[in-house]
C-alpha cells in the first residue's frame, strides 16, 4: 500500500531521528564528560555549515540543523521545520534566524538558518 508522505509527517520523522541521535550523544556525554562540547558540537557545526553565510540552507544540512534545534533549550518547532522543509523542497531559499539561536520561536520569517541573528 503506497501512501504519500506529507511534509508535516517528514518533519516529524526528522525530529524523531534527531531525538534518537541526541540520546546517543547524551549517552556518550555520560560516559565521557565534555564529549558533547569538545568533540560533538564542533563536528555538528561543521556538518550543519552554520558558519557559511554566503549561501542558503540546503537539504544536506537540514537534518544536522534539526538535531541542533532538538539539542537547544526550546526544543524543535514542528511547524517551523515543516515550513523550512516545504521551502527547501520547492526550491525557495531558506534564510532567517533559527529558534535555537535565540530565545523562543522567531516571527514569520524564522527558519533553521542559524547564520543570522534574531
Amino acid at each position: 500500500m503506497a501512501k504519500n508522505v506529507t511534509t508535516q509527517q517528514l518533519a516529524e520523522i526528522l525530529i524523531g531521528v534527531a531525538r534518537t541521535q541526541q540520546a546517543i550523544v547524551e549517552g556518550m556525554e555520560s560516559l565521557k564528560a565534555g564529549f558533547k562540547n569538545t568533540h560533538f558540537a564542533p563536528a555538528l557545526d561543521n556538518t550543519a555549515k552554520i558558519r557559511v553565510t554566503t549561501r542558503p540552507l540546503t537539504l544536506q544540512e537540514f537534518p544536522a540543523r534539526v538535531l541542533m534545534q532538538c539539542m537547544g533549550r526550546a526544543g524543535p518547532n514542528v511547524e517551523q521545520i515543516t515550513r523550512d522543509l516545504e521551502a527547501l523542497l520547492s526550491g525557495q531559499p531558506v534564510t532567517a534566524a533559527a529558534p535555537a539561536a535565540g530565545a523562543g520561536v522567531a516571527g514569520d520569517g524564522a527558519s533553521l538558518d542559524m547564520t543570522k541573528s534574531t
